[in-house]
């Protein structure tokens, strides 16, 4: 179940809450607390967050741990971050450039 989706549900809850059973609460609230303790303060589009899951998982990364991989990779890609290991003029290098 997406984020989106089981936040759905809570606000349903919510607005039901005479008709919810102890037990359906009880379910909700455990999932809310693990869903805050492991937020990254990041919301996604469903399709991206399932993507980024899946290959989260298939690294053997956290999904936090992933996107800062991606985003750094891109600012340094576009000129936004400088180069982390830049090659000066006494650097040996193998291949041919």
């Amino acid at each position: 179940m997406s984020r989106h989706q089981f936040v759905h549900e809570l606000e349903s809850a919510a607005d039901h809450i005479a008709d919810t059973s102890r037990a359906d609460l009880q379910v909700l609230l455990r999932r809310a607390a693990l869903l805050l303790r492991n937020v990254g303060g990041l919301s996604l589009d469903p399709n991206t967050d399932e993507v980024l899951n899946g290959l989260a998982a298939e690294m053997d990364k956290t999904k936090l741990d992933l996107v800062e991989t991606i985003v750094g990779e891109w600012l340094v890609a576009n000129a936004y971050l400088p180069v982390p290991h830049q090659l000066d003029a006494e650097s040996a290098v193998d291949g041919n450039a």
